[in-house]
């Protein structure tokens, strides 16, 4: 088991290596959504050959792997029912005509941003007092965030996006809680499959763990996981990755090996700008790649513009 304590020399070191800060301007409030330009995204679209979408997210409901205290599963409550039109005793406007007639259903959703498939804003993470591009971690206050909330990417995440089984290379179901994934696993992985990623793609790395547990999820929410390790974040940098998504709860390994509470994402969101997306249920997709032998996709994954937030979730979809 790591020290509890970070290693803040290298912390700081990948921090002063890693960072975006103002390399976009001084207001930017994208990060590296930067680097998915029109040709990106052109190029992302002709990789749709077979009409085929499927989806990476997880149903919001009550069966989801959060536990309670940190965060919740989504509650759906039903304000208009169909009970309530057959019983007679649902009450609209009166211009929509006679009871009995026209009857509607109507709900409000209790979500966590965070609670299932998601994107981590960049609202998300502060270090020593900052957060994104320099600004005061206080812009993000008790009304959400009035600088770089989710609302900011509402026109982002159409791009290439590349699986990289790390699990299948392995030839093991999951990979074990506490692996790191490291650059040699990534570029090794990316060599089997014939492909690679560069400038403004998403990488999404399949550990296995939701597959392994679906339904009995223990501490999937929180507890130890495979993930990547801190030592990817400057090969991450240096490909100018747009995005970076995994099938665990926190995409990073946990515990880390650099000790402290997520390091990878102390880099990665408040001074790289990364998108970071967490609990993709990317089992159909990563079958139909091995299916296909085509790991590259078209993937469409708009936040939630909801002003302020922090976070947002997602229907990823991967489209072939």
């Amino acid at each position: 088991m790591p020290d509890a304590r970070p290693d803040l020399e290298r912390l700081r070191s990948l921090i002063d290596e890693c960072s975006n800060w103002d390399r976009w301007g001084p207001d930017d409030q994208v990060g590296t959504l930067n680097h998915v330009t029109a040709e990106a995204v052109a190029g992302a679209a002709a990789l749709v050959r077979d009409g085929v979408s499927i989806s990476m997210a997880l149903d919001l409901g009550p069966s989801g792997p959060q536990q309670g205290g940190f965060r919740v599963n989504p509650v759906n409550l039903m304000r208009e029912t169909g009970a309530d039109h057959v019983g007679g005793v649902q009450r609209l406007p009166p211009d929509w005509g006679p009871t009995g007639g026209l009857g509607v259903g109507d709900d409000v959703v209790i979500l966590p941003h965070q609670a299932a498939t998601q994107w981590d804003g960049l609202g998300h993470v502060f270090w020593e007092g900052r957060m994104w591009n320099g600004k005061p971690a206080a812009r993000v206050g008790a009304h959400g965030a009035t600088y770089a909330g989710i609302e900011q990417w509402r026109h982002q995440f159409v791009m290439r996006g590349v699986l990289v089984d790390v699990a299948a290379h392995h030839g093991v179901a999951a990979l074990e809680p506490g692996y790191p994934i490291g650059v040699d696993d990534l570029e090794a992985t990316l060599e089997a499959q014939g492909c690679d990623v560069g400038t403004g793609d998403a990488l999404i790395v399949r550990t296995g763990m939701l597959e392994e547990r679906r339904g009995d999820w223990g501490d999937y929410a929180g507890g130890p996981a495979p993930g990547l390790s801190v030592d990817t974040l400057p090969w991450i940098h240096e490909r100018r990755l747009a995005a970076v998504a995994s099938d665990t709860w926190g995409l990073e390994v946990r515990p880390s090996e650099l000790g402290g509470a997520f390091p990878f994402h102390v880099v990665a969101i408040p001074h790289m700008g990364l998108a970071l997306g967490e609990i993709w249920d990317v089992a159909a997709v990563a079958g139909y790649c091995h299916r296909s032998g085509r790991f590259e996709f078209l993937l469409v994954a708009p936040v939630l513009p909801v002003v302020g937030a922090a976070g947002s979730a997602v229907n990823p979809l991967a489209v072939f």
